[in-house]
């Protein structure tokens, strides 16, 4: 077996995969198993460039990098960690949520400028607040549970109606977001999803709403959302993930006071790629197993 690892994964993923086939760096025409993150887009034309491929293996979540339907027509197995990433993005996930309230991002940047807020900076609590996680999948589940053991109300919206023990399943989406104080965004980008967060979304939402978002930039308007960080409709934004990455200069959220900003690093621990090394392997194993 020829496999290729494309994207940038541990520096000991190599040396583990040397007993299941050819390791390289470098994807040819023999290549037969792929190793992608992000950065790799596995799109027709690279399909089609190629043809030795069967085995396309996407270190995290999303597969919104895969096309999966001419992957499908090809006969490319295509497969993911999925539970891999989930305590990685829950906590960062986690991490962006208690830095509103707590007013971190402020108290940071105005003390790194001489300033002295303590009075101006008005802190609030998580304990007691509602916060709807829409999509409720491994992250979302790790996010519940961090959000039950802080005492918030927790909510969700997820079309597989499978809320866990932490959260109370909404039946619709307007009613899972119409009283939550934070929503957290726990979904892959697809044609539902793409825009979910938009004006029309954003109407439905309580005034002074905080969105976050470690799922993909894309499920939400960029512009809808700016205009209501604008107006205060939405108090606050913290995002991992972007329309583009990194976004181009003059993109006005990234401008915004009232945004908090990660360069999408919610899978990059140190824990995570050993888990992500874990599952590749066993991807492995059971196809060698099944198809070899």
């Amino acid at each position: 077996m020829k496999i290729a690892i494309a994207d940038p994964f541990s520096p000991y993923l190599e040396e583990k995969l040397k007993p299941y086939g050819e390791v390289t760096k470098e994807t040819t025409e023999q290549t037969e198993t792929l190793l992608i993150r992000s950065a790799t887009k596995v799109t027709k034309s690279y399909i089609d460039k190629y043809p030795g491929l069967k085995l396309v293996i996407r270190g995290g979540v999303g597969l919104d990098n895969v096309d999966l339907d001419y992957a499908r027509e090809k006969g490319i197995i295509v497969k993911n960690t999925p539970r891999a990433s989930s305590i990685a993005v829950a906590e960062l996930a986690f991490a962006l949520l208690i830095s509103i309230p707590s007013m971190l991002i402020a108290g940071h940047t105005s003390m790194s400028k001489g300033k002295w807020l303590k009075k101006e900076l008005k802190r609030t609590e998580l304990y007691g607040k509602t916060i709807c996680l829409v999509g409720m999948g491994n992250i979302g589940f790790e996010m519940a549970k961090r959000c039950h053991a802080f005492g918030m109300k927790v909510t969700t919206y997820t079309v597989d109606g499978n809320p866990g023990e932490y959260a109370e399943l909404m039946p619709d989406f307007e009613t899972a977001v119409k009283d939550a104080d934070f929503i957290s965004l726990h979904i892959p980008l697809t044609r539902h999803t793409e825009n979910l967060i938009s004006s029309r979304t954003i109407n439905m939402m309580k005034e002074g709403v905080s969105i976050i978002n470690t799922s993909r930039g894309k499920c939400v308007n960029s512009k809808d959302l700016d205009n209501a960080l604008a107006s205060g409709k939405v108090l606050a934004y913290a995002a991992d993930v972007w329309d583009q990455e990194p976004p181009e200069e003059g993109t006005m959220l990234v401008k915004s006071e009232n945004v908090v900003m990660t360069p999408h690093i919610g899978a990059s621990t140190r824990e995570n790629l050993e888990r992500i090394e874990s599952e590749i392997i066993d991807i492995i194993e059971n196809y060698k197993k099944e198809n070899l």
